[in-house]
C-alpha cells in the first residue's frame, strides 16, 4: 500500500483530476449531455473530499522528500506505468523550489512538473516550472468553477437551469452536504488568503513568472479563482438564503472591505455584497408560485427569530465599517426587508424588529447609501455583467420607493427646503450652509446611472411608467409590462407617480439630477416612448400652475423654446451696426449652469430619439420647434466645443432616420460646417477644420471632432448623398472624406492629447467612417471614367465615390495605407504587453477597423482592378497583397503580414481582432507567388515562428467557439464572441485548404508541421512534445475531431460545429490525397491516432438542420478511408485493411478488433468471414449500407415564382446574370447582388403610382430573394448529395477493386454486391428521386455489376479448378450434377434476375435524355449478360469419348439456363426497351452508341426467337446502320492521316461492324443484310483504297510516344479487318444457298482490287499483314470459284465478264504463289524472331502469327481442293494446278529442313513439291504440337501441385511486372488462364494441321493420278491424246480464267516423258513407309479424340497404289 501512495500521478493530482471534474460538470450542466449524469454522480462521490477541503494542498512530508531526493538514482514509480522512472537532478531541485513556493507536498510538486513537461507544447516559450504554476492555478480554477456550477444548478428561488429533476436533486443534496461542513467560512477565508499582489510577490522572488503572457495567464487564473469562490456564495444566496452563522460571517467580512483605486467595489466584493443583499431579499414572494410555501419555510428571515435578532443587532449596533457607505447599503437592504416582512401576514412575532425599519432606514440614508450605491456599486464594471446584480439593485430602489413613500416625501420636502435656503444665500450673497443634505439628488442620480446601461435588454425601467395608451408590442421584458386591459399593479402606479411628482414644481438644484434620472428611465424602445409623451404632456397649455413663463421646465416646449432664444441671442452676437439699438438687455454668453442644463437635456433628447423613431419624426416635423435647424444654427455661433459636440451627437441621433438624414446632409452643406465652397471674397477659413486646428489642438481635447465623425458615420449609414453640394461645387462627398482623411486620420498620431485615451477614440471614430464607406462600396465601371458636370456655365469633373477613393489609397503605397499598417504594428506591440493602458478598448476597435479596411480592400480588389484595366485609365494601382509584402520603414523588414498574423495570438482576449486577421490571411493565401515569401517571413526568426504557430494553434484550440445557425444583431456579447471564435477557426481551415492546393513550400505545410527545408515526404509527424515536435494545427484539427469519439454519440464537433468539422475532414483528406504529404500523414493517423477506425465507426452522421455539412463530412471521411484501404492493401498491411473492411461490411454487431502483435497472426488466418453469419438474431445493417441510407435521394424543389409586378422571364434572366461559382465550385446566385439590382430597378420608377406601390414591390422583392435562397440551398444540397454519393462510390470501388481478394470470400463478396445493387436501384427508382444523382448511381451500378460478374465468373472457374471433373459437368454430363449449388451463383438465380429487372427498369426510367447515364447502364448490362457466357474451357480433345446421342440428350447446363431466363426477362420489356437501345445505337454520343451496339450484339446472340432482329429489320434501324457506313467513309479516311483527329469514329465503326457481323452469323440476319445491301455499301467505301505504306518503308509515319494512338498501318487494319470478317461470315452463313452473297463479296474484292492485290503480294510479314492474308484467302477460297463465274456468265455481258475473269485469275495465281512462301519454316524463323512479350489481347504475337500462317496455308489448300473438285468430278478431266515435279520437296528433305524454297514468280505454276513439303512439314508439326498440348493439359489438371516458379512463369506471360505483389490465389487464376490459352491455341493448330494434311493428300492424289494415268507428255507420239487433253483442259480454262490458259498450256507443253518418270521415282522415294506411318498415326490419334472421320487412310492407300503402278 505504501508503495502505491508513493507512486506519482503523471497528470498531476492537483490538476488532472480537477480538470476532469470541470469537464464532466460542464458537459452535464451547461451542455446538458444526459449520458454524463451517471458519470457526474460517480465523480462527485469520488472527489467529495476535494470539495470539502477546498483548495487544500497536500502537506509536505519528510518521507516523500527523501523519496524524491533519491529519485535520480532509485527512480520513482508512476501510476499506470511499469517499473520506475529516473528523474533528472534539475527536475528534483525544481520540485523542491515549487514545493516551498506553493506550500505543497514534494510528490505533488514532482507531479506538477511532470505534467508541465507533458503540456509544454501547448505553451511555447515557457519552461516546465512556469507551466506547472499555470497548471496549479488552473486546477484551483477548475474546482472553484465546478463548485460554482453545481451551486448554480440547485433548486431555489431565483432561477432555474431547466435541468432534469434527478440531476437537480443530486447537486442540491451534494452541495447541502458541503455547506454543512462549513463551506461559507472556507470560501471567505480563501478570498482573504488569496491575494494577487502577495502571490505575485512570492512568485517573483522564486522566479516563478515568465513573459507578459505568462504573467497575464497566472493573474487571470488567480482572479478567476477568487471570483468563482465569491460567485459560489452569491449563487447560493440567490437560490437558498445563507444560515444565520454564515450570514454573520459574511457581514463580518464586509466590514473590512475597501474600495478600488477608481472608487468602485472590486468584482469579488461586489459578488459578496450581492450575496448578502439576496439573503435579505423577499421580493420573490410577490410572484405566487407553486412552491411558495416551501420557499417561505426555507427563509430564515420569516422562520427563525434568532436569525432576525442576530442580524438586527449586528447591523443596528455595530461599529462603523471601513466603508460607511457599504454599511449604509446593507442597512438600507435590511430596513426594506423588515418593512417587507411587516406587510406579510403572520409576522406578529417579529413586530419589535419590524417597527425599527424606519430607524435603520434613517441611519442608512444618513450614511449616504444612495451616493455609495451610485459611485461604488452601479459604476463598478462588474455590475452590468450579471443580470441578477442589476435586478437586485433595481428591486432595492423600487422597494424603497414603494415601501417607504413617506420617507421619499420627506426627502422631497427636505430638498425643497434646502433649495429655498440656497436661493436666499444667493440673494444675500453669502455661502450656503455646509450641513445641507442632497439625498434626493443622490437617489435620482442613482436611478439615472442604474438604467443608463442595459446590456441584457431587460428594460427594467418600464416599471416606472404607467401607460396611458397601449404599447404596440408584445416583447416587453420588464418586470411588469403594463397591458392596458388590466389595471397596472400598485407598485407600478406608485413608481410612475414618483417620476411625475418629482418633476412638478422642480427646484433648480434638482433640475440636472431629474433630467439625468429621466435619461436613465428613457433607455429602451418602450421607455423612450413614455418619456417622450411625458415631456410632451408637461409642456401642453393646460398646465397653468407653473412658475416659469415658458411652461414646465422639463418639457419639449420649454427646451426648444430656450434653444431658439439662445440661438436668437447668440446669432446677434456678431458685431453689426444694428446691435446697439436693440431694446433688450445686453447680450451675454451661456453660463456654466445653463450649459450643464442644456447638455443634460440634449443627452435626454438623444436617448429618447435614439430609441424611438416616432419621437424622432414627431420632433423633427414640429413646425414651431424645428430642432435640426436651431441646433445647426447654434453650432455656427460662438459656444464652447463641448456643447457643440453634444449638439452634434443629438443630430447624429436624429440622423438615424433616412428621411431626416437626407435633409440633414443638405443642411450640413448649406451651413458649411465643413467648408466645402471657398468664395474669393472670403478672407479666412471657417468651420470645423478651423476649430480642430486652432481651438481643439490648443486645448488638447477633441470632443467636437469626435462628435462630427460620429455624425458623419450615422449619416453615411442612413442615407448616402450622391449629388451633395450640386450647383455650388462639383457634387459629391469628397471634401468630407478629404477632411476626415487628411486633417483627422493622417494627423491623429502627431497631435497632443490631454487625455491619453482620446488619441485612440479619435482613431476609432474616423476609421469607423472609412470602414462603413468601403463596406458599402461596389466597384462600378463609371467610377473609372471622369464624369463631367456643369458648374456655373463650365464643365468640371465630378468627384469620385468615396469607396473608390479609399480603394485607390489602399491600393497604393499612400500615407493612409502606411498609417493603417503602422497602427496595426503599434497595436500589436501594446497588446503584447498584456498590460492595461488608457483607451485600450478604443485602440482595439481602431485596430479592428484597420484590419477590416484591409480585408474589404482584398475582397474588392479583383473587381476593382478588372474595371481599372478595362477603362484603360492612367491611374496606377497595385494589388494590396503585394503592398503588404513591402518593407516596413520602422523595422526595415517586410513584416506587415507577420504583424497582422500576430493578432491571432490574442484570440482569447480579442476574438474580433484574430477573426479579422484570419480573414486577411485567408485572402492572401490564395496567391501562390506570395505563399513562398510568407513562409520565409514566418519562419525567419525561430521565436517569432513559434509564437505565430502557437497563435494559429490557440485559435483552433479555443474552447468557447460555437456555431449558430444565424448571427443576428441581438446576440448577447458572450454568444457573439463564441460565434466569432468559431468563424476564426473556419477561416484558418480555409487558409489551410487554399494553401494545400499550391506548390511547396506553402503556409499549410508550415502550419501543419511538415518539413520545409527537406522534401515534404521526408516528414516524420509525431505527437506534440515527442522528439521536440511542436503542437501544430494538425494536432488541433485531430483534437477537434477526436473529442467524443470514445463515447457512443460520436465526434462532438460533428453536431456542435458541423461546418468546422466538415473543413477539418477536408484538410485531412487533402493531406492524405496529396502525394507528398500522403505517406507521413497516413502513417501518423494510423499509428498514433487510430483516426479512421475511431471516426468510421460512428458513421453515418446525422445533424438536424445541418444536413449539407453532415453529408460533406461523411464525403471527406469516406474519401480518406478509400485512400487508406488502397494504401494498406498495396503495402500489404493486412490487419489494417481487414479491420476497416470488417467495420464497413460486417452484418454482425461490431466487436472491437485489436491490431496487436499477438492477434495479427490469428487475424491473418481467419479471413473476413464475418460478412455472412446466419445467426439471424444478431444481424445488423452493413455500415456501408447505412451510410448510403443517410442520403435522401428525393429532393424537394421550391415552388415556382408567382409574381404580380415583375416579369417572370426577365427575373429569371436577372437571376442567371447574378449567378457565380462559390468556393466549393457550385453555381449559386449572389443574393446581395440580386437585391441591389432589384432595389435599383424599383428606385428607378417614376410617378405617384410607383411611390404608392413601393411597399408591395419591396414585398415581392423579398419573395424573389426568399425563392433564390431556397434555390441556392437546393443546389448546395444536391451538390453535397452528389459529392457524398461519389465518395461512397469511390470507397465501394476501392473495397472491391483494390483490397486483396482473399480478404473477402467469394460468397460474401457476392452478397455485399447484391445488397448494394438492390439498395442503389431501390433508391434511384423511387418516386421523386433527384435526376442529378442518376449519373453517379449509374456509375456505381456499372462498377458493382462488373465486380459481380467477375466474382460469379471466378467462382465458376474456381469450381473448375478445385473439382476438375466439373469440366465435364460444364460440358453437359449428368454424372456429378448434384454437386453443383442450387443456383447459378452463391447468391442464387432469383437475386440475379432481380438485379437484371432493376437494371432494365433504370434504363427505361432514363427515357429520352440521359444518354451518358445509359452508357454506364449498358456497360453494367453487358457485364451482367457476360455472367451467362461460358468461361474459356480447355479444349482437351476428349469430346470424342462421348457418343453423339449422349451429347444431344445431356441436360441443359447452368449457363444456358441463365441465358434463357435473362432473355425471357428482356423479352418481357418488349418494344419499349428495344426502342431505347436501338435509338441510342443509331444516334447520340459515341460511347453511348458503341455500348448500345454491344448490348444489341449480346442480346441478338442469345435471342433464340430473333425478336430483336425482326424489330431491327422492320423498323429500319438495320438499314440505317448499314447506310451509315458510307456516311462514315470520309471520317474514316481522315483516320489514316499521320496525325489523325480523335479516333472516336474509328471505334464506332468497329462497333458497328462487330454488330453487323453478329447479325450476319444468323441466317435470317445475313439475308436481311444482303437485302439492306451491306456489302454493296462496303464496296462503295473509299477508305479501303487508302492503304498506307508499311512501317519499314514509311518515311513520315510518326508514332505516338504514349503508344495509345496506333500507327497508320494498324489503324488501317482496324478498318479493313472487320470488313473482311464480315464478308467471310456472310459467305459462311449463306454458303451453298445464296449466290447473291458470293457475287456481292466478289464485287467487293474487285471494287478494292488494288489493296487486295497489295495484301496478296504480302511484301512485309507482320502479325497484321498475316491476319489480313488469312481472312482474305478465306474469302477468296469461298468466292473466286468456277460455280460463281458460271452464274455471272449467264447474267452479264462479255466485256464485264472478261474483266471479272481477269481479276479472278490474278487472285488465283497469287493465292497459289503464297503456298511456296508460307509452307516452309523459313517463315517460322521470322515468327520466332518476334519477342514472346506479353499478350496484347488473348495470344502472344508469336502465337498469333503462327496461327495466321497455318490458316493461310489451310485456306489456300482448301481453295485448291475446291478448284479441283469444281473443275471436274474425276481425275482424267482435272485441271493441273501444280507442275509434275517433286524436286523442291525432295531436295529440301535431304538437306536442312529450314532451307528456303526457291521463289516462284506468280505467273509460273508451282510444283507438286510444294504440296509434298507442306504435307511433311504439317505432319511433323502436328506431333510436336500434340505433345506440348498433352503436357499443358496435364499441367492444367494438376495446377494445384505445380511448383511456384512454374506458376510465376505462366503469370509473367500475362503480367509483365509486379508478379511478386500478386496474391497466391490470384496467381493461380492467372496461371490457369494462361494454360487454357496454350491448350486452346495448340488444339486449334492441331485441327489446322489435320485439315492441311488431308487436303494436301487429296491434291497430291488428284495430280499424281492425272499425271501417271491420263497425261500425255509433249515428246509422246500420241498427239491426239495431247490435243484432246489440251483441248479438254482448255475448255475449262476458257470458261474460268482466260489469261491463264495459255501460260498453263505452255507450261504443260514443256513437260516431257522423263519428267513424268522422274516424278514417279521421286514419289516412290518421298512417299515412303515412314511418312505413310506418320500420316496414319495422325488419323489414329485425331479420330480417337475428335470422333471425326478423316480420309487420310483412304488417300494414303490410293497414293501408295499410284506410286507402285508401273507406267507403260
Amino acid at each position: 500500500m505504501a508503495a502505491m501512495t508513493m507512486a506519482v500521478n503523471s497528470a498531476a493530482s492537483l490538476w488532472g483530476p480537477y480538470k476532469e471534474i470541470w469537464q464532466i460538470v460542464e458537459s452535464v450542466i451547461w451542455k446538458q449531455l444526459p449520458e454524463a449524469i451517471h458519470l457526474l454522480d460517480l465523480t462527485l462521490k469520488k472527489h467529495k473530499p476535494d470539495f470539502i477541503s477546498l483548495f487544500k494542498n497536500p502537506a509536505k512530508n519528510v518521507q516523500h522528500r527523501e523519496k524524491v531526493k533519491k529519485a535520480s538514482i532509485e527512480g520513482i514509480a508512476i501510476q499506470g506505468q511499469q517499473g520506475t522512472r529516473l528523474l533528472p537532478e534539475q527536475l528534483i531541485s525544481e520540485a523542491f523550489i515549487l514545493s516551498d513556493l506553493l506550500d505543497i507536498g514534494e510528490l505533488a510538486a514532482v507531479e506538477l512538473l511532470l505534467a508541465g513537461e507533458h503540456q509544454l507544447p501547448r505553451f511555447p516559450g515557457l519552461t516546465r516550472g512556469l507551466v506547472a504554476i499555470l497548471l496549479y492555478w488552473d486546477g484551483k480554477r477548475c474546482i472553484a468553477n465546478s463548485l460554482h456550477s453545481l451551486i448554480q444548478s440547485r433548486q431555489g428561488k431565483t432561477w432555474t437551469l431547466e435541468l432534469s429533476s434527478e440531476l437537480v436533486s443530486m447537486t442540491t443534496r451534494f452541495t447541502d452536504e458541503l455547506m454543512e461542513q462549513g463551506l461559507t467560512q472556507k470560501i471567505l477565508c480563501l478570498i482573504n488568503q488569496i491575494n494577487l499582489s502577495n502571490e505575485f510577490e512570492k512568485l517573483q522572488t522564486a522566479r516563478g513568472l515568465g513573459n507578459a503572457s505568462h504573467r497575464k495567464g497566472v493573474s487571470d487564473l488567480i482572479k478567476e479563482c477568487r471570483q468563482s469562490l465569491a460567485d459560489c456564495l452569491f449563487a447560493w444566496a440567490c437560490q437558498t438564503p445563507l444560515s444565520k452563522d454564515d450570514t454573520l460571517f459574511l457581514i463580518s467580512h464586509m466590514e473590512c472591505v475597501t474600495l478600488e483605486a477608481d472608487g468602485t467595489l472590486e468584482n469579488v466584493n461586489l459578488a459578496l455584497l450581492m450575496a448578502l443583499l439576496y439573503c435579505f431579499d423577499i421580493s420573490f414572494l410577490e410572484h405566487v408560485t407553486e412552491d411558495r410555501e416551501e420557499l417561505i419555510h426555507q427563509l430564515p428571515l420569516l422562520t427563525e427569530r434568532q436569525y432576525v435578532t442576530a442580524i438586527h443587532c449586528k447591523l443596528q449596533n455595530s461599529q462603523p465599517w471601513k466603508l460607511a457607505g457599504l454599511q449604509a447599503v446593507v442597512r438600507l437592504a435590511w430596513a426594506l426587508a423588515l418593512r417587507g416582512i411587516s406587510q406579510l401576514p403572520d409576522t406578529t412575532a417579529l413586530t419589535e424588529f419590524t417597527e425599527a425599519d424606519e430607524l435603520i432606514a434613517n441611519m442608512a440614508i444618513g450614511q449616504n447609501a444612495f451616493l455609495f450605491l451610485t459611485d461604488a456599486v452601479v459604476r463598478a464594471e462588474g455590475l452590468h455583467q450579471d443580470e441578477f446584480y442589476i435586478r437586485r439593485i433595481h428591486n432595492l430602489i423600487t422597494d424603497f420607493l414603494t415601501l417607504m413613500p413617506m420617507k421619499v416625501k420627506q426627502l422631497r420636502n427636505r430638498a425643497d427646503e434646502d433649495a429655498r435656503i440656497i436661493h436666499m444665500s444667493l440673494q444675500m450673497g453669502t455661502e450656503p450652509p455646509s450641513t445641507l443634505r442632497r439625498d434626493l439628488e443622490h437617489l435620482m442620480m442613482l436611478i439615472g446611472e442604474l438604467y443608463q446601461k442595459d446590456p441584457f435588454k431587460l428594460e427594467l425601467a418600464l416599471e416606472y411608467w404607467c401607460p396611458s395608451e397601449p404599447v404596440q408590442s408584445t416583447t416587453m421584458t420588464g418586470s411588469f409590462t403594463g397591458l392596458t386591459r388590466h389595471r397596472p399593479p400598485q407598485r407600478q402606479v406608485v413608481l410612475s407617480k414618483f417620476v411625475r411628482q418629482m418633476g412638478d414644481m422642480l427646484p433648480p438644484s434638482l433640475y440636472l439630477p431629474y433630467l439625468k434620472m429621466l435619461r436613465g428611465l428613457a433607455n429602451g424602445p418602450h421607455c423612450a416612448h413614455y418619456c417622450f409623451s411625458l415631456l410632451k404632456v408637461n409642456g401642453s397649455s393646460h398646465v397653468e400652475n407653473i412658475q416659469v413663463v415658458g411652461g414646465n421646465p422639463v418639457s419639449w416646449e420649454h427646451f426648444f423654446h430656450s434653444l431658439m432664444l439662445y440661438h436668437e441671442h447668440l446669432r446677434r452676437d456678431m458685431p453689426s451696426t444694428d446691435t446697439i439699438q436693440y431694446r433688450h438687455m445686453p447680450l451675454r454668453g451661456i453660463t456654466q449652469r445653463e450649459m450643464d442644463g442644456l447638455i443634460a437635456f440634449l443627452e435626454l433628447t438623444g436617448t429618447i430619439i435614439k430609441w424611438s423613431e416616432n419621437a424622432r419624426l414627431a420632433l423633427c416635423e414640429h413646425p414651431q420647434w424645428t430642432p435640426v435647424v436651431v441646433m445647426l444654427g447654434l453650432i455656427q455661433c460662438s459656444i464652447p466645443p463641448v456643447l457643440k459636440a453634444e449638439i452634434l451627437k443629438t443630430l447624429a441621433a436624429f440622423g438615424k432616420s433616412p428621411e431626416i438624414a437626407a435633409s440633414l446632409w443638405q443642411s450640413l452643406e448649406y451651413t458649411q460646417m465643413l467648408q466645402t465652397v471657398r468664395t474669393p471674397s472670403q478672407r479666412q477659413d471657417t468651420g470645423i477644420e478651423v476649430e480642430l486646428n486652432e481651438i481643439e489642438s490648443r486645448s488638447e481635447e477633441y470632443p467636437l471632432t469626435r462628435a462630427f465623425c460620429c455624425l458623419i458615420s450615422t449619416l453615411v449609414e442612413s442615407s448616402f448623398p450622391t449629388n451633395l453640394g450640386a450647383g455650388l461645387r462639383p457634387p459629391g462627398f469628397d471634401p468630407y472624406l478629404q477632411f476626415l482623411r487628411d486633417s483627422v486620420f493622417l494627423r491623429f498620431p502627431t497631435r497632443a492629447y490631454r487625455r491619453a485615451a482620446e488619441k485612440w477614440e479619435v482613431a476609432e471614430v474616423v476609421l469607423e467612417v472609412f470602414h462603413k464607406l468601403l463596406r458599402d462600396y461596389e466597384p462600378r465601371p463609371e467610377d473609372f471614367t471622369d464624369q463631367m458636370v456643369e458648374l456655373q456655365g463650365e464643365l468640371v469633373a465630378a468627384y469620385k465615390s468615396p469607396g473608390y477613393n479609399l480603394m485607390f489609397h489602399l491600393l497604393n503605397d499612400s500615407p493612409m495605407l502606411g498609417l493603417c499598417l503602422s497602427l496595426l504594428e503599434e497595436g500589436v506591440k501594446l497588446l503584447d504587453t498584456y498590460a492595461p493602458f488608457p483607451g485600450k478598448k478604443h485602440l482595439e476597435k481602431a485596430v479592428e477597423y484597420s484590419l477590416g479596411l484591409l480585408e474589404l480592400a482584398l475582397q474588392k480588389e479583383n473587381q476593382f482592378m478588372d474595371w481599372l484595366r478595362e477603362s484603360q485609365s492612367s491611374v496606377i494601382a497595385t494589388p494590396l497583397e503585394q503592398l503588404l509584402q513591402g518593407i516596413n520603414p520602422r523595422t526595415k523588414k517586410a513584416d506587415h503580414v507577420v504583424n497582422i498574423a500576430r493578432y491571432l495570438s490574442h484570440g482569447n482576449t480579442n476574438p474580433d481582432l484574430s477573426f479579422e486577421s484570419a480573414k486577411i490571411l485567408c485572402y492572401i493565401s490564395r496567391y501562390p507567388n506570395i505563399q513562398v515569401k510568407l513562409v520565409g517571413d514566418f519562419t525567419q526568426d525561430q521565436t517569432a515562428s513559434e509564437t505565430l504557430m502557437s497563435g494559429f494553434v490557440d485559435c483552433l484550440d479555443s474552447e468557447g467557439a460555437e456555431e449558430m445557425i444565424q448571427a443576428d444583431s441581438g446576440i448577447v456579447p458572450e454568444k457573439k464572441s463564441t460565434l466569432v471564435r468559431h468563424n476564426t477557426k473556419i477561416h484558418i481551415l480555409s487558409l489551410l485548404i487554399n494553401s494545400l492546393d499550391l506548390k511547396a513550400p506553402n503556409l499549410a505545410f508550415y502550419l501543419l508541421g511538415y518539413e520545409l527545408r527537406k522534401p515534404v515526404n521526408a516528414t516524420n509527424l509525431q505527437d506534440p512534445g515527442v522528439l521536440g515536435c511542436p503542437r501544430t494545427c494538425l494536432h488541433s484539427i485531430l483534437n477537434i475531431l477526436e473529442k467524443g469519439t470514445e463515447g457512443r454519440n460520436g465526434p462532438l464537433a460533428v453536431k456542435e460545429s458541423p461546418h468546422l468539422a466538415e473543413l477539418c475532414y477536408q484538410v485531412i483528406c487533402q493531406l492524405c490525397a496529396y502525394s507528398d504529404t500522403s505517406g507521413p500523414t497516413m502513417r501518423y493517423l494510423r499509428t498514433s491516432q487510430d483516426f479512421l477506425f475511431s471516426q468510421l465507426q460512428h458513421l453515418p452522421f446525422a445533424v438536424k438542420g445541418h444536413e449539407i455539412s453532415a453529408l460533406n463530412q461523411m464525403s471527406w471521411l469516406m474519401k480518406t478511408a478509400g485512400i487508406e484501404l488502397r494504401v494498406t492493401s498495396l503495402n500489404r498491411q493486412r490487419s489494417h485493411t481487414q479491420r476497416l473492411l470488417h467495420l464497413l461490411l460486417d452484418d454482425v454487431p461490431l466487436r472491437s478488433y485489436s491490431v496487436d502483435a499477438e492477434g495479427s497472426l490469428e487475424e491473418e488466418s481467419r479471413n473476413v468471414t464475418g460478412f455472412l453469419h446466419f445467426d439471424t438474431s444478431s444481424k445488423v445493417r452493413r455500415k456501408i449500407l447505412s451510410i448510403l441510407d443517410s442520403i435522401d435521394f428525393c429532393q424537394e424543389t421550391p415552388e415556382e415564382l408567382h409574381l404580380d409586378f415583375f416579369d417572370r422571364a426577365q427575373i429569371e434572366q436577372v437571376i442567371s446574370n447574378c449567378e457565380h461559382k462559390n468556393q466549393q465550385g457550385q453555381t449559386v446566385c449572389n443574393v446581395k447582388l440580386l437585391h441591389r439590382v432589384l432595389v435599383a430597378e424599383v428606385n428607378a420608377l417614376q410617378g405617384m403610382a410607383a411611390i404608392g406601390q413601393r411597399p408591395l414591390l419591396m414585398e415581392e422583392i423579398n419573395t424573389i430573394l426568399q425563392h433564390v435562397v431556397e434555390r441556392n440551398k437546393l443546389r448546395e444540397c444536391l451538390h453535397a448529395k452528389r459529392h457524398m454519393l461519389e465518395s461512397w462510390r469511390h470507397l465501394v470501388e476501392i473495397i472491391l477493386a483494390a483490397c486483396p481478394l482473399d480478404l473477402i470470400q467469394e460468397e460474401d463478396r457476392q452478397l455485399v454486391i447484391r445488397d448494394l445493387l438492390h439498395e442503389l436501384h431501390d433508391k434511384i427508382l423511387q418516386e421523386g428521386a433527384a435526376q442529378e444523382l442518376m449519373p453517379v448511381v449509374a456509375g456505381a451500378v456499372f462498377t458493382l455489376t462488373a465486380h459481380l460478374s467477375q466474382t460469379v465468373r471466378s467462382e465458376q472457374k474456381q469450381a473448375v479448378i478445385t473439382h476438375p471433373h466439373h469440366v465435364t459437368i460444364l460440358d453437359g454430363s449428368t454424372t456429378s450434377l448434384g454437386e453443383l449449388s442450387a443456383g447459378f451463383a452463391s447468391i442464387g438465380d432469383s437475386s440475379l434476375h432481380i438485379i437484371l429487372r432493376k437494371l432494365l427498369d433504370f434504363i427505361i426510367r432514363t427515357g429520352g435524355g440521359f444518354q451518358r447515364v445509359r452508357a454506364h447502364l449498358y456497360g453494367a448490362l453487358l457485364y451482367y449478360l457476360q455472367m451467362s457466357q461460358k468461361p474459356d474451357e480447355p479444349d482437351t480433345l476428349e469430346t470424342g469419348q462421348k457418343t453423339m446421342w449422349e451429347r444431344l440428350t445431356a441436360p441443359e447446363d447452368e449457363f444456358t439456363k441463365l441465358q434463357k431466363d435473362n432473355m425471357t426477362i428482356i423479352e418481357s420489356y418488349g418494344v419499349s426497351l428495344m426502342e431505347v437501345v436501338c435509338r441510342d445505337a443509331c444516334d447520340g454520343h459515341e460511347i453511348g452508341r458503341m455500348l448500345a451496339l454491344a448490348v444489341m450484339d449480346r442480346i441478338v446472340a442469345i435471342d433464340q426467337h430473333s425478336q430483336w432482329l425482326y424489330y431491327l429489320a422492320n423498323t429500319g434501324y438495320l438499314k440505317a446502320l448499314t447506310d451509315s457506313l458510307t456516311q462514315d467513309d470520309t471520317t474514316l479516311q481522315s483516320m489514316l492521316s499521320p496525325k489523325p483527329p480523335l479516333l472516336k469514329a474509328l471505334y464506332l465503326y468497329e462497333s458497328k461492324m462487330a454488330f453487323l457481323t453478329r447479325v450476319a452469323k444468323i441466317q435470317t440476319g445475313a439475308l436481311e443484310l444482303l437485302t439492306a445491301c451491306a456489302i454493296v455499301r462496303l464496296s462503295q467505301c473509299q477508305v479501303y483504297e487508302h492503304r498506307p505504306e508499311t512501317e519499314s518503308h514509311s518515311m513520315f509515319c510518326i508514332r505516338d510516344p504514349s503508344g495509345f494512338i496506333p500507327a497508320p498501318v494498324e489503324r488501317y487494319h482496324q478498318i479493313l479487318l472487320p470488313a473482311l470478317r464480315f464478308c467471310q461470315v456472310i459467305l459462311t452463313t449463306t454458303s451453298g444457298h445464296h449466290q447473291l452473297a458470293t457475287r456481292q463479296v466478289l464485287q467487293f474484292l474487285i471494287a478494292h482490287s488494288d489493296p487486295i492485290q497489295a495484301i496478296l503480294r504480302c511484301q512485309v510479314v507482320t502479325a497484321g499483314s498475316l491476319q489480313e492474308l488469312a481472312l482474305l484467302t478465306g474469302i477468296i477460297s469461298k468466292a473466286a470459284l468456277p460455280d460463281v463465274v458460271r452464274g455471272i456468265e449467264l447474267e452479264s455481258n462479255n466485256g464485264s465478264l472478261m474483266e471479272i475473269q481477269g481479276h479472278i485469275g490474278r487472285f488465283q495465281r497469287q493465292c497459289l504463289g503464297l503456298l511456296s512462301r508460307f509452307s516452309g519454316s523459313d517463315r517460322l524463323r521470322e515468327v520466332k524472331k518476334q519477342q514472346e512479350g506479353t499478350q496484347v489481347s488473348r495470344l502472344s504475337k508469336k502465337d498469333e502469327m503462327e496461327l495466321a500462317m497455318q490458316q493461310i496455308c489451310a485456306n489456300v489448300v482448301h481453295y485448291c481442293q475446291t478448284l479441283l473438285m469444281q473443275s471436274s468430278p474425276g481425275s482424267q478431266h482435272t485441271i493441273c494446278l501444280f507442275t509434275p515435279s517433286l524436286a523442291e520437296g525432295t531436295s529440301r528433305e535431304g538437306s536442312r529442313q529450314d532451307a528456303q524454297l526457291p521463289m516462284v514468280p506468280y505467273w509460273r505454276l508451282p510444283s507438286l513439291g510444294v504440296i509434298l513439303f507442306l504435307l511433311k512439314q504439317s505432319a511433323s508439326d502436328f506431333f510436336s504440337n500434340y505433345e506440348s498440348h498433352r503436357q499443358s493439359v496435364t499441367k492444367y489438371q494438376n495446377l494445384q501441385h505445380l511448383p511456384p516458379d512454374e506458376i510465376k512463369e505462366l503469370c509473367q506471360a500475362l503480367v509483365s511486372v509486379g508478379v511478386d505483389k500478386i496474391s497466391a490465389a490470384q496467381r493461380q487464376i492467372l496461371a490457369k488462364r494462361r494454360l487454357v490459352q496454350q491448350i486452346n491455341h495448340r488444339a486449334e493448330l492441331l485441327s489446322l494441321y489435320c485439315f492441311i494434311v488431308e487436303n494436301c493428300l487429296f491434291i497430291l492424289w488428284r495430280h499424281l493420278e492425272y499425271y501417271f494415268l491420263y497425261f500425255t507428255p509433249s515428246d509422246s507420239h500420241v498427239s491426239l491424246d495431247i490435243l484432246s487433253a489440251a483441248y479438254r483442259g482448255r475448255r475449262f480454262h476458257d470458261s474460268y480464267s482466260l489469261d491463264s490458259s495459255d501460260s498453263r498450256r505452255f507450261i504443260l507443253s514443256q513437260v516431257q516423258q522423263h519428267d513424268i518418270e522422274q516424278l514417279q521415282i521421286d514419289a516412290t522415294a518421298s512417299f515412303g513407309e515412314s511418312l505413310q506411318k506418320k500420316l496414319l498415326d495422325i488419323q489414329t490419334v485425331y479420330c480417337k479424340v475428335r470422333s471425326q472421320h478423316l480420309f487420310i487412310q483412304a488417300l494414303v492407300r490410293r497414293i501408295r497404289g499410284l506410286v507402285r503402278v508401273k507406267r507403260t
